[in-house]
């Protein structure tokens, strides 16, 4: 793996690490920017969409709801 690709899995991983806390803090704002339409894999897109449904937050589980999966 090459330092290029190292840095950025390490992105994408505080990426998801950051709608995470947003999805549980109800941070509904910053869950639109940090999604921001591209598509997710499906068991992360289903991880997430758990994370808002516990948190019984209806406007967060339709913004997740509309972002395509990844083939």
């Amino acid at each position: 793996m090459t330092s290029e690709n190292s840095n950025q899995d390490d992105n994408s991983f505080m990426h998801f690490a950051a709608l995470k806390t947003a999805i549980v803090n109800g941070e509904e704002q910053s869950v639109k920017e940090l999604l921001s339409g591209q598509p997710m894999q499906a068991l992360e897109k289903s991880y997430l969409m758990d994370l808002a449904n516990l948190n019984n937050n209806s406007a967060i589980r339709k913004l997740l709801e509309n972002i395509p999966v990844k083939e």
